[in-house]
């Protein structure tokens, strides 16, 4: 009976599917450029909220602060918002989480000061974080089975897209405030969301109770649990620490007085074109080799790559731009074949359960390790050298992936 129910609703529901997937990548698309805004204007927000010029130190010092805070933001929400959308439906979260992060992202530019900037940077993440989570869910539930897998991994590439928006915003604005009003569009799709988008056969039908599902922590899970946990959030602070620093840090390379807006928008627009083509070309790769060695040969790469950049240019040249799309390249690679990698080390019962846990207490490591940005730089002489050390995240992510089953 409830599976005839389940076949009705879905049949309901199939010619507002692509409108559905529509909403959803907007929503997902502008969390990637929500995200990454602030790092490409970071270099010029800082001197102006401060209302004085600043020194390599003390921006990176307050940088790290927003950068972390919308870090912290984004894994409360992934935590609280897939509570949430378990209790009052996955179109009305969505909704919700939509216009937490676009509201947040507009009232940017109007901040008197870079302590307001906290505070909306971190409300704006814990929207990011409910939308990567529950769009996800969403799409998974309303979608055919046969298709669902290409679907979800056609709206995971939306986010660098977001990335290269970021990109784009900067070239095409030189005042960072006016580039916050992006914000109006998660708004406006936040209100179509709830508007028009059918909510989730399969949410409706298993609202009540069923079969009580093996234990997050149980033995069985436990050694997966912290490997999962440990690879997914060594990926992230290798690359949260890098994607959020290297604009200031090819700005650092500039002579005194360029103003860097090109070279800083170039760049963002190539660490998303790179993480977009790596993403797709992940799924090749795992079909060859397995993911396990497309793992190991992604996460060297990128030790590799780091090494080559930071080591070997002590000012800017074109030749930043190349190494800088190889190695966003691998990082396309990585967070895709992550997305296959980690969910299948668990039974399905509690998969979803457990994938949230990998990735959030993930966010929480990486939330940290940026912070402490600010302090490496004036410890080791520049944003090149700090930068440096979060290569080491790779390197723990091949040894604990060599040593899993």
């Amino acid at each position: 009976m409830e599976t005839l129910e389940l076949t009705s609703l879905e049949a309901k529901g199939t010619s507002s599917k692509w409108l559905a997937f529509a909403l959803c990548v907007v929503s997902y698309m502008f969390s990637g450029t929500v995200s990454t805004l602030m790092s490409v204007y970071l270099p010029v927000a800082i001197p102006e909220l401060k209302g004085q010029p600043v020194s390599e130190a003390e921006l990176g010092e307050i940088g790290a602060y927003v950068s972390a805070v919308f870090l912290y933001g984004w894994m409360c929400g992934g935590l609280l918002f897939g509570f949430v959308s378990d209790r009052i439906g996955r179109v009305k979260s969505l909704a919700l989480v939509t216009a937490l992060y676009g509201v947040c992202t507009c009232l940017v530019a109007l901040v008197p000061d870079w302590y307001s900037l906290l505070a909306l940077r971190f409300v704006a993440g814990m929207g990011v974080g409910g939308v990567l989570l529950i769009t996800t869910v969403y799409i998974s539930e309303i979608w055919q089975e046969k298709s669902k897998a290409v679907i979800l991994g056609i709206l995971a590439v939306f986010f660098p897209v977001g990335i290269v928006t970021t990109g784009s915003l900067n070239l095409i604005f030189s005042d960072w405030r006016s580039a916050f009003a992006v914000g109006f569009i998660p708004v406006i799709a936040a209100v179509l969301i709830y508007i028009f988008l059918p909510e989730s056969d399969k949410w409706r039908v298993t609202k009540s109770p069923s079969k009580k599902p093996e234990g997050l922590f149980a033995e069985t899970n436990r050694a997966n649990l912290l490997s999962g946990s440990l690879i997914f959030g060594s990926v992230l602070i290798g690359l949260w620490g890098i994607f959020s620093w290297l604009p200031t840090w090819v700005q650092t390379l500039l002579a005194v007085g360029e103003n860097g807006q090109k070279e800083r928008g170039l760049i963002m627009i190539l660490l998303g074109v790179g993480g977009i083509s790596g993403g797709i070309f992940s799924g090749m790769l795992i079909n060859r080799f397995g993911k396990k060695k497309t793992l190991m040969f992604t996460f060297a790469t990128c030790l590799v790559m780091c090494c080559v950049l930071f080591l070997t240019n002590k000012t800017f040249s074109s030749i930043i731009y190349v190494e800088t799309a190889m190695l966003s390249f691998c990082f396309g690679i990585s967070q895709g074949a992550l997305s296959s990698y980690i969910p299948e080390l668990f039974p399905v019962a509690i998969r979803a359960t457990a994938t949230g846990f990998c990735f959030n207490v993930g966010r929480f490591f990486t939330a940290t390790a940026v912070f402490f940005i600010g302090s490496l730089v004036a410890v080791l002489g520049g944003f090149g050298n700090a930068l440096l050390v979060f290569t080491i995240p790779f390197l723990v992510a091949f040894v604990i992936t060599a040593r899993s089953k």
